[in-house]
């Protein structure tokens, strides 16, 4: 059955926003957020984006949905 590892998730969420030469600061307000702690726990693996922001985010850093999420099987 796959499952999201949402540890490998966040880190590279993390590693996309970093090669793409945005700042925490970029998807905080793309988001709109009004604080960044959502996108910490995502690069922590604490929590995964919610659909509507993986759309935000793969349209901001250019990368398929399915480039960002990993996926294992267990």
């Amino acid at each position: 059955m796959p499952i999201i590892d949402v540890r490998a998730t966040g880190n590279n969420i993390k590693a996309i926003i970093k090669n793409k030469g945005f700042k925490i600061s970029d998807v905080q307000a793309r988001c709109g957020f009004n604080t960044p702690q959502a996108i910490f726990k995502w690069m922590r693996g604490d929590a995964v984006p919610t659909i509507d922001n993986l759309v935000i985010l793969a349209d901001m850093l250019d990368t398929p949905i399915d480039k960002i999420l990993i996926v294992t099987r267990i």
